[in-house]
């Protein structure tokens, strides 16, 4: 199984230990993509605050993130299931999964980064922002810059995962790096999470999808199928895998060949 991550705004500092070392990350065919990226994000962010903090779509009292990424080659990296501090990963919980878990997730996660493309959560990096919205100057909209290698690279991490299903809980802004194709795009899998309340007057439910609270309960999820150590191999296995976690879900199967499915999550309760 291979579960794709967005990361999240919030990062933890850079480390204390040795610097990035490009040559190290996993998914080499990344690593063309990766440096110019790097290269022009650290020359605009060095030459101009101002247009950079434009650039990056950051508020005044973010202007701070602009001289992190300065120092992006020298700065300590960390491993990247450190770094990540949002929601997400907060209920999914890394450090204190037990070992197996933590074996698992080292396999089977990979978060896709603006300025890294896709690392796994043991690759080392340094803190940055950069998401995958932002159209540099020279090289464009970063979704747009990740398509193509991503195209030969996340097919063959996938296959490497065991060739069974691909769990996409990306958000859309990182989707646009890569969509899966074919064979491929059959045994993906989509999720979103909704919230069902019963009106108390006509008794009738109402669905709504939820924001902050989809994050939590998507981090709570990985973390149940990496405790339980499920290998569901395709989206319809991972349905059942999921109920029996004791998950209320509903699947959608695509109309045609070619096209992921598309599972809803379904929570009384958001927390």
């Amino acid at each position: 199984m291979l579960v794709l991550l967005p990361p999240s705004e919030g990062k933890a500092a850079s480390g204390r230990g040795a610097p990035l070392k490009p040559e190290s990350l996993s998914l080499p065919g990344l690593a063309g993509a990766r440096a110019a990226v790097l290269d022009e994000l650290v020359e605009l962010c060095a030459a101009d605050q101002d247009k950079a903090r434009d650039v990056l779509g950051l508020s005044e009292g973010l202007r701070g993130e602009i001289a992190k990424n300065v120092e992006l080659r020298t700065a300590g990296a960390r491993p990247t299931g450190e770094i990540y501090t949002g929601v997400l990963y907060d209920a999914l919980g890394l450090a204190t999964l037990e070992s197996a878990a933590r074996r698992r997730a080292a396999k089977s996660l990979l978060v896709f980064s603006g300025l890294w493309g896709a690392v796994r959560i043991g690759d080392r990096i340094p803190s940055y922002r950069c998401s995958m919205g932002v159209k540099l100057p020279g090289l464009g909209a970063l979704g747009a810059h990740w398509r193509t290698p991503m195209e030969s690279v996340l097919p063959e991490a996938a296959e490497e995962a065991g060739g069974g299903l691909v769990l996409d809980l990306r958000s859309s802004a990182y989707a646009t790096a890569w969509k899966p194709k074919g064979e491929l795009a059959g045994r993906t899998a989509t999720v979103r999470v909704l919230h069902a309340q019963t009106d108390p007057v006509t008794g009738v439910e109402k669905r709504s999808v939820v924001s902050h609270f989809n994050k939590a309960t998507k981090g709570r999820l990985v973390r149940d199928l990496l405790t339980a150590g499920a290998r569901p191999k395709d989206p319809a296995r991972l349905v059942e895998t999921v109920r029996e976690l004791g998950y209320m879900v509903e699947a959608t199967a695509p109309a045609r060949a070619g096209r992921p499915w598309a599972l809803d999550v379904v929570v009384t309760e958001i927390h």
